[in-house]
């Protein structure tokens, strides 16, 4: 099959696959020498990988081999590793070799098995990689069958560049993305290059397969040359999007303000901006909000004061004229006891220092100092979160104050509310922290001895 198919589409270009490869090399790749450079190549046993590891035999490059065995397929898993173990001694490669029990893995961390089967291999090859870079055998039609499924999927303009030919973050390069599946399978044919076939490949429920094996057919149809001609535009949209990002970097650095560890958004500023559902999504994403959250994200700036929404790992809240960005906060109330001999104590939102003085006392009128009657002190102290309920004497009031109250009055943010901490002792709150101590345990002309309690806020 394969010779006759060589007969058929004759020569074109696979005397000089090698010299493209070393071409496409040099012009992607310039920094990472081809003869000086220690690398790992991705081995399944399919026709890519066996004429990637040919092209860089005949290059003469150093390089090793790794297989991972997902033991999915029965008698077919082990017989690629066997046809690994056979390519490994032909070109005299170390091999490296890893049996996975993939089925095992994806229950306990219940995901999808291709999912799984990803995760472990790559997160295997980051441990082979520390000083190497590994190589992939991806190629163009693996390009374009990706931007096809991104684009059916919904994606930003990065989506539609495809694959990346370079990560050096995870130090990973695809060296094979210039050629397309008929110039390996040609390149093979003429160099007599044995490979594996994956029975996987046939299967139309996996969603590369069903795009490879129905939907770009159906497109050649109407269209012959479409996959060179998306291939192209992904190259046209690698350089659109070096424009882009530079755009997207501009306007983030006028719309995002930094405050410790919240990002603050001015809404009008945000709402003013050219393409607003583009840039929303450019910075909102960086916190693992969906795309389909960005029109949740528009509609909160015109909703009611403190609402919100969030992702994983992050909340957005309205705040007046602002959207803030803050880490999701644990809803457990911590809890630290304070013995009387403690001078300094340790908790999430920074510190406290406690000095007792005596004599002449001189009230500081700093917030974040709390200056108490000693006399009136019970230990031991209580550092925790406020909680709903409390309610204390706000200093220069006689009457009792809920908290929450208290807080809208000071207009805190619900991010700094969620941050209010307070000490108490004996059930009666003394310091609402950064705000107010209570009128009852305030100096007097009376009083003997002070604690002196410093706050200092973690940067």
């Amino acid at each position: 099959m394969l010779k006759n198919h060589f007969s058929i589409l004759s020569l074109y270009d696979t005397m000089d696959l090698l010299e493209r490869f070393v071409d496409y090399w040099k012009q992607n790749f310039a920094a990472l020498s081809i003869t000086k450079q220690q690398y790992l190549v991705a081995v399944s046993g399919g026709i890519d990988s066996s004429v990637l590891v040919h092209l860089m035999h005949c290059l003469d490059m150093d390089f090793e081999l790794a297989h991972c065995n997902f033991k999915l397929r029965g008698e077919e898993s082990e017989r690629d590793e066997l046809f690994v173990k056979t390519l490994a001694d032909k070109y005299n490669r170390k091999l490296h070799l890893k049996r996975f029990d993939t089925n095992k893995i994806a229950i306990e961390n219940k995901t999808a098995i291709q999912e799984t089967a990803r995760k472990i291999r790559y997160d295997w090859f980051k441990e082979l990689t520390t000083t190497s870079f590994l190589i992939t055998a991806h190629n163009a039609d693996d390009n374009v069958e990706t931007f096809l499924m991104n684009a059916s999927r919904g994606t930003g303009l990065q989506g539609l560049t495809g694959i990346q030919n370079i990560n050096l973050h995870r130090r990973i390069i695809r060296p094979l993305l210039f050629a397309f599946r008929k110039d390996i399978l040609l390149y093979a044919a003429s160099n007599h290059i044995n490979w594996v076939e994956d029975s996987s490949n046939t299967k139309e429920d996996y969603t590369r397969n069903f795009f490879r094996r129905q939907i770009i057919p159906l497109i050649q149809q109407q269209y012959t040359t479409a996959s060179e001609n998306i291939a192209a535009t992904i190259e046209r949209l690698h350089e659109v999007n070096v424009l882009y990002q530079t755009a997207v970097i501009k306007q983030k650095e006028k719309l995002l303000l930094q405050k410790g560890k919240e990002i603050h958004i001015p809404i009008l500023k945000l709402l003013r901006s050219n393409a607003i559902h583009t840039i929303t999504w450019e910075i909102f994403k960086e916190y693992n909000f969906s795309s389909a959250q960005i029109n949740e994200i528009l509609k909160l700036m015109h909703a009611e004061n403190a609402s919100y929404i969030q992702s994983a790992t992050h909340r957005v809240i309205k705040n007046r004229k602002w959207l803030i960005v803050t880490d999701i906060i644990s809803t457990e109330h911590s809890l630290v006891i304070i013995e009387q001999h403690d001078a300094k104590i340790h908790f999430p939102s920074g510190n406290l220092q406690f000095e007792l003085l005596e004599g002449n006392i001189n009230i500081s009128a700093d917030l974040n100092i709390a200056m108490l009657d000693a006399d009136l002190i019970q230990y031991p102290l209580i550092l925790r979160k406020w909680k709903q309920g409390d309610y204390f004497y706000p200093l220069g009031m006689k009457k009792k104050k809920k908290l929450s109250r208290f807080m809208i009055d000071q207009k805190l943010s619900s991010i700094q509310k969620e941050n209010v901490w307070v000490l108490e002792a004996n059930k009666s709150i003394l310091w609402v922290i950064g705000y107010r101590i209570d009128d009852r345990f305030k100096i007097a002309a009376s009083t003997a001895k002070c604690i002196k309690i410093t706050y200092a806020n973690k940067p």
